[in-house]
């Protein structure tokens, strides 16, 4: 049994100062074509604002773009800072006294 499609609305936000999360999202349909948009706040602190539209037709289409001006730290690292002692043995003439000698059972059958 076939429906015709349904309108819909619907949108929600979230800001937390707290974790920095600053998302948006809105969308509807008349029941053919989706309509929305997103936004949502990147950590080089500009916004991502996506616009779509959907139809049964030609697919999904979005539209991506920026508003602000990416930023980063100061970069503090001033390279690996591991000081590791420096080898003094040698390996030349080294030879192992393990004595391995593999051996090999006859084949597994299923």
């Amino acid at each position: 049994m076939w429906e015709s499609p349904k309108s819909y609305e619907f949108g929600y936000s979230v800001k937390d100062a707290k974790t920095g999360n600053d998302y948006d999202r809105r969308e509807m349909s008349d029941g053919n074509v989706v309509r929305g948009e997103y936004r949502v706040q990147l950590p080089d602190g500009r916004t991502q604002i996506v616009t779509y539209h959907a139809d049964w037709r030609t697919g999904f289409h979005a539209d991506v773009r920026y508003e602000g001006e990416a930023r980063y730290p100061e970069s503090s690292n001033q390279g690996y800072n591991y000081n590791a002692p420096d080898f003094t043995g040698s390996l030349t003439g080294f030879q192992s006294n393990t004595g391995y000698k593999p051996a090999y059972g006859p084949p597994g059958y299923h």
